[in-house]
């Protein structure tokens, strides 16, 4: 005999199980609520562009770091403005140097509204770049409320232009 699986039942099964083998009721409660938080969210690709104005901050505590003010307006799938702030280290070897930044996204993204921080971790060893672009978590506002997600940025002829890869929990 087959058995059709499905979700609800196999969440039935394994919040009886948990509270039989001693979980408490609230334990399968957070259990259950992962698992449809998971189940109900939207897996989107935004895409644009943007322009940014770097600032770099009179900030001279040693030779080869600096610190500057980013400020973005983007555009596309993702409509609104980015302040935020970037620390830099510049070696003495020609195309190594690192970078890290905090900013937050303020805007309407797929119809949605809020705001969101990004993390930025970049390095570039002698050339060879690495960039990492992360939805800090738990960071997003009203209708951008748990998002996550990572970004790509990509510059060509001295446009910028973004690739979003992100989720939220199913709207209304």
């Amino acid at each position: 005999m087959k058995y059709k699986r499905t979700w609800p039942a196999l969440i039935l099964v394994l919040t009886t199980l948990m509270i039989c083998v001693g979980g408490s009721a609230d334990s399968s409660e957070r259990f259950v609520n992962q698992v449809t938080q998971r189940e109900t969210r939207m897996s989107k690709r935004a895409t644009g562009t943007f322009e940014v104005k770097l600032t770099p901050q009179d900030d001279k505590s040693a030779e080869g770091l600096g610190r500057m003010t980013i400020a973005k307006e983007l555009h596309g799938d993702f409509e609104g403005t980015s302040t935020g702030q970037m620390l830099t280290s510049m070696t003495k070897t020609q195309g190594s140097a690192g970078y890290v930044a905090i900013e937050r996204m303020t805007g309407t993204l797929h119809g949605r509204t809020g705001s969101f921080d990004l993390h930025h971790l970049g390095i570039m060893n002698r050339g060879t770049q690495q960039l990492t672009i992360s939805v800090v978590p738990d960071s997003g506002t009203d209708q951008l409320t748990g998002i996550t997600g990572t970004m790509t940025i990509k510059i060509a002829d001295g446009k910028h232009s973004y690739e979003f890869d992100y989720n939220l929990p199913a709207g209304p």
